[in-house]
């Protein structure tokens, strides 16, 4: 048997291998950080044979609470994923399963490489509404590529949608790919509708470098970029600085970052309400986003997510606080769990890439139901 990790993302410690039915394992934290809870890794030579896997430092990660009614995910062609069954016992992950063929590949999330994300760039601009711009490089020299899809007009309305700010979260790049591939259909009248009347500007990878190290939440520089909207540097987190100053240069009239949360099994967002500049007019767009956002997709509810800030108790260096703040906007954080929808389980899937893809596009109905009030 052998178990590899010299592929884009991929991550795990081996500790020992003798014995497939107690393959011993440890989560490797993030490279320059202390953050652990990505794995990905391909296990060769154990075609049926019963494999049981033991993650050992499992409650000494991120979120241990994360692991509890968890399924790891596995494939064989890495493009087709699904649940396998795993538990959490005393501090340990395990996943016990048995590869039918000999090569097989496990991982905390279905995994989008930075070979899907050149591929989203190179079908947003070949569809013809879209321009590329290059914002600046990332510490190890990777691309901080800005999409702009839309008239440009000065009349329009700015709307920003980031994603994948915490790399392990590969979630939110399937919904980027989802969101783009319905905003630039010709065919579809929402879009058609939305472009008619804003201009979108994307980021659908806030974090290349993270992305490709296997890092769950943190850039090259160890650095957990939704920390840095208030001071971001060139040393620590280019990627929030110049995604900043573009904004600071066009303006945002509406702005959601795209997340995973490893704990609550549900799709939710969280919003603006302990930023000084909170008030009724930001309530009632909210309001009226989280209504239609309902309508247009079942999988999104608003009963579970995170506590909401006490008036003035933002963390304001976290992009949603920071930017609804300072351009007194409609601002959100959405969240998709790792484990599944508990409102709409899937036993074999869970959630999955496809489910959101399937989020991003309808998210389009939502936005269009406020653009009429985001000004």
């Amino acid at each position: 048997m052998k178990i590899s990790t010299q592929f884009d993302a991929g991550s795990i410690i081996v500790k020992d291998l003798s014995n497939p039915s107690n393959i011993r394992l440890a989560i490797r934290p993030d490279n320059a950080s202390e953050f652990a809870q990505w794995f990905y890794f391909r296990l060769q030579g154990a075609a049926y044979t019963p494999c049981i896997m033991h993650f050992e430092n499992a409650a000494q990660s991120a979120y241990p609470a994360g692991w509890e009614d968890y399924q790891a995910v596995a494939s064989y062609d890495r493009q087709n994923w699904f649940r396998v069954p795993s538990r959490y016992e005393n501090g340990v992950f395990t996943i016990e399963h048995t590869p039918l063929s000999n090569s097989i590949y496990y991982a905390y999330f279905e995994p989008y490489s930075e070979e899907q994300h050149l591929n989203l760039l190179g079908e947003a601009q070949g569809s013809g509404l879209c321009q590329i711009d290059d914002l600046g490089s990332t510490i190890q020299g990777r691309d901080i590529n800005l999409l702009t899809i839309g008239n440009q007009a000065q009349s329009d309305l700015k709307i920003w949608v980031i994603a994948r700010q915490h790399p392990g979260e590969t979630m939110t790049e399937w919904f980027m790919e989802g969101f783009l591939s319905r905003l630039l259909d010709h065919q579809d009248p929402t879009a058609r509708a939305l472009l008619n009347q804003a201009t979108f500007y994307v980021v659908p990878n806030m974090n290349p470098d993270g992305a490709f190290l296997g890092n769950l939440r943190t850039n090259a520089a160890g650095a957990n970029l939704n920390r840095e909207w208030q001071n971001p540097s060139l040393e620590r987190s280019p990627e929030v600085h110049y995604v900043r100053e573009k904004m600071h240069e066009i303006g945002v009239d509406m702005f959601l970052d795209i997340h995973g949360d490893e704990i609550i099994p549900y799709v939710f967002v969280a919003g603006t309400e302990g930023v000084p500049s909170y008030n009724q007019r930001i309530a009632d767009l909210e309001t009226q986003f989280k209504t239609a956002f309902q309508q247009a997709s079942p999988d999104f509810q608003d009963e579970f997510g995170y506590e909401k800030d006490a008036p003035n108790q933002a963390n304001m260096t976290m992009a949603t606080a920071y930017v609804g703040h300072t351009f007194q906007c409609l601002a959100y954080t959405l969240e998709m769990p790792f484990k599944d929808n508990a409102n709409l389980p899937d036993d074999d899937f869970g959630w999955n890439g496809q489910r959101s893809l399937r989020l991003g596009e309808s998210i389009l109905s939502a936005i269009l139901a406020v653009c009429p009030n985001l000004r």
